[in-house]
């Protein structure tokens, strides 16, 4: 079974994204940077959900960067999903190597279809 890791500090949108993709995939969750950057290197996920905004020592972005970084994970997939959805916040987020960025409040459907899309297909960031 696929795993996907959901790391954002909100309950809420943890349990939207889980109850979106069904039990089609194994899910994982963490509420913070730090945890949710080990989680990724003790499960080794087929894809990560990632919040941008968080509290603690780091924040999506210093996560992605991290991961992008770890000969071992650079090849995870890596979906944004955050409430900066100011002009050019996708475009910092794709420069950092997300594969894509979904902006809060998110359609559930449109992030499943994308989710499921990519890892049936083992499309690989590179």
């Amino acid at each position: 079974m696929k795993k996907i890791l959901i790391v954002d500090d909100n309950a809420d949108v943890r349990r939207l994204i889980r109850i979106a993709l069904g039990k089609t995939f194994a899910i994982f969750e963490a509420e913070d940077g730090v945890s949710g950057l080990q989680k990724a290197r003790d499960l080794y996920p087929d894809l990560i959900v990632l919040d941008i905004m968080m509290p603690g020592k780091m924040d999506g972005l210093q996560v992605l960067d991290a991961i992008r970084a770890d000969p071992g994970l650079k090849v995870i997939r890596v979906v944004l999903v955050t409430a900066k959805g100011q002009v050019g916040d996708a475009e910092i987020g794709m420069q950092h190597g997300a594969d894509a960025y979904f902006v809060k409040p998110f359609s559930p459907l449109q992030l499943t279809a994308f989710i499921r899309e990519t890892v049936d297909k083992g499309v690989m960031h590179v």
